[in-house]
């Protein structure tokens, strides 16, 4: 499910859930070209023989810091606004990982429109996001991102 709105009407939002994305692999190679990209090359995540053998996660793991990148993507799926021409990460007031990602997880994000405030130029969206791994019990990333959109 998606929301498509404009400006005007996101603040009537404020307090609906958005939607919730498609899912999303975390496969091995994304994991990998994770820790490339960032330095982060802990055995937990990367070796995958070692982390079967010694890990109490059976198994290598997502970097908490992977699923929450993909929650930029996830986001797209679960609000259009269409008279939006550029929108910003302004931060996140908070972040945390209740629950390991094993490789091979399929993750999808619910997000709730928490607050809204006009800004110069723009809105300042404040959301609820839940990321939760298929068939999991517990979400993997619970985050409250700050966005920041503005029109032409």
């Amino acid at each position: 499910m998606t929301t498509t709105t404009t400006l005007a009407e996101l603040p009537a939002l404020k307090g609906t859930e958005l939607g919730t994305s498609d899912w999303v692999e975390v496969t091995q190679e994304r994991v990998n070209l994770f820790a490339d990209a960032t330095g982060d090359h802990q055995w937990i995540h990367v070796d995958v023989d070692r982390a079967k053998a010694e890990s109490p996660f059976g198994g290598p793991i997502g970097h908490g810091y992977l699923t929450l990148s993909l929650l930029i993507p996830m986001w797209s799926e679960v609000l259009v606004v269409s008279d939006a021409t550029m929108g910003v990460n302004y931060g996140l007031n908070k972040v945390r990982f209740p629950a390991p990602v094993p490789v091979g997880s399929k993750l999808r994000l619910t997000a709730t429109l928490k607050d809204v405030e006009e800004v110069a130029g723009g809105l300042q969206v404040t959301a609820t996001a839940v990321i939760e791994a298929e068939g999991a019990p517990k979400p993997v990333c619970i985050a409250e991102p700050v966005f920041r959109m503005y029109g032409g």
